[in-house]
């Protein structure tokens, strides 16, 4: 994901970008896709379960193994709701595409 480390780099200033990503618990069966203009914040609020009472908190979703950075929120929301409509099989294939060993990418956000 070095390619899109280095992109995530160059547009993180960028101002109304958006992001799309999916995160999984720690055995990677559960799978949660979400979309916000901060991704790193994100992140790291479904990791420290900020939100005792959701769906991420409830399931352990602490683990993001796979994100796009689009160009505005208005186009990720869109991006979101494709990816959403996938099936699981399409958000795997998608996952694998470019993480496939599912790593944690939340330390090439800092």
């Amino acid at each position: 994901m070095t390619e899109g480390n280095n992109l995530f780099q160059l547009m993180r200033f960028m101002q109304n970008e958006g992001y799309i990503y999916i995160m999984t618990n720690k055995n990677n069966t559960i799978l949660y896709t979400g979309v916000t203009s901060d991704l790193k914040t994100r992140v790291y609020e479904h990791k420290t379960g900020k939100y005792k009472k959701s769906f991420t908190h409830r399931y352990n979703i602490i683990k993001l193994v796979y994100f796009e950075i689009l160009s505005d929120i208005n186009a990720a929301i869109i991006r979101e709701k494709q990816i959403k409509a996938g099936s699981r099989k399409k958000k795997i294939d998608l996952i694998i595409s470019s993480n496939p060993n599912w790593n944690d990418l939340f330390e090439e956000l800092r």
